[in-house]
């Protein structure tokens, strides 16, 4: 296992931290989850008020005593942003009683969304003052954020200098958050990429496709490499449902992640595969199209169709484009169906794609359940 530095906390974090939000089947499934986590040389392990039991097995396996002693181990929870400060403090205090320590490594505010979110925690006696409290009591040592939010609200977020580190959506198959990479790094922040291998692309199946352009490696492992070869990222969050899960990844947890020339290969055939199969369809990711007077995210749509069309990547277009409606500030917008042809987006598309056409047959092949899940 290698360890980097998680920006200015100055802490030493493993590069794959353990989130525990799929270990839930029940206690013992949980404890073999972490101690497996602790053998292979994790560090960090990661929970949230909205795990479920997620926080409540994490305690109870502290307090049964693990093996590597508390003060090795680096804890993280995260709670949701609040408009007041007493709903704050309840909230750190049962994190505490929950887990059963009387310190946090690290507090995420879980889910820095919206606009409104960023003024909670810029208000003068709002959920910061709470924070503020139990940092300077040292039950808090360490604050950041997580946020699946726009780039701009991110890099807002970033910019009020309240946290020390953040927790981002940025993978292989989605590099909208780049410049939010770039100036955490500037702020000296630590950067924690979340579920890549989930929200990554669903990469644990991967499609036939995906896994012959990949080779030699597993589409996993690639996606790990990319990331870990930018310094800049201190570690990425595995999420494992057992103990078993742990293997695959941590493959990749000790080699030296400058990328080697059959790696760039197998990027180069990505690229190469795309242009072919979308031909003049392909989106770029340049958001120019937006705003949508439907709200529909059009960018976000046009990537998956991007995805399913070039690498057969349907189950996880299904799985996303099925939370579209069903997430709230999560994953917001409306379905493509919602497309009234009303061409406010076509002039501003600098690849003159015919969007109202794209949104039909993105939708025509991703329709399917909607989607629901607990939020990380």
């Amino acid at each position: 296992m290698q360890y980097r530095r998680f920006g200015k906390t100055n802490l030493r974090l493993s590069v794959f931290s353990l989130g525990t939000m799929r270990y839930l089947a029940n206690f013992e499934n949980a404890q073999q989850t972490i101690e497996q986590a602790l053998a292979l040389g994790i560090n960090h392990i990661e929970t949230a008020k909205g795990y479920g039991k997620s926080q409540e097995y994490l305690g109870k396996a502290l307090k049964a005593g693990l093996s590597v002693p508390r003060t090795q181990l680096h804890i993280t929870t995260k709670i949701p942003p609040t408009p007041d400060a007493d709903t704050m403090r309840r909230c750190i205090d049962e994190s505490l009683e929950k887990l059963q320590i009387d310190y946090l490594d690290c507090l995420g505010i879980h889910g820095l969304n919206t606009w409104e979110h960023l003024e909670w925690v810029q208000a003068k006696n709002g959920c910061m003052q709470a924070v503020a409290e139990a940092i300077a009591d040292g039950r808090v040592r360490h604050l950041g954020f997580s946020t699946h939010g726009s780039l701009e609200l991110i890099q807002a977020a970033i910019n009020t200098h309240l946290f020390e580190f953040v927790n981002l959506h940025y993978y292989y198959f989605f590099q909208r958050h780049a410049p939010a990479i770039q100036l955490a790094a500037e702020k000296d922040m630590g950067i924690f990429i979340i579920s890549p291998a989930d929200k990554g692309g669903r990469l644990y199946t991967p499609s036939q496709t995906l896994k012959d352009l990949c080779l030699p490696y597993s589409p996993l492992e690639l996606n790990y490499r990319f990331l870990l070869a930018d310094n800049r990222i201190t570690t990425l969050s595995v999420g494992p449902a057992n103990p078993q899960e742990l293997i695959e990844p941590l493959g990749v947890a000790d080699r030296d992640y400058q990328l080697i020339p059959e790696e760039i290969s197998a990027f180069q055939r990505l690229e190469n595969q795309q242009k072919i199969a979308l031909e003049i369809d392909k989106c770029s990711q340049c958001y120019a199209c937006l705003p949508c007077p439907e709200n529909i995210n059009i960018p976000e749509v046009l990537r998956l169709r991007n995805l399913a069309v070039a690498y057969d990547m349907k189950d996880y277009g299904q799985y996303r484009y099925g939370m579209f409606e069903n997430a709230g500030h999560w994953f917001p917008g409306m379905k493509a169906n919602r497309c009234t042809e009303c061409g406010d987006c076509l002039p501003r598309c600098p690849e003159k794609l015919d969007i109202p056409t794209l949104l039909a047959d993105t939708h025509e092949r991703l329709n399917g359940k909607a989607g629901r899940r607990l939020w990380g």
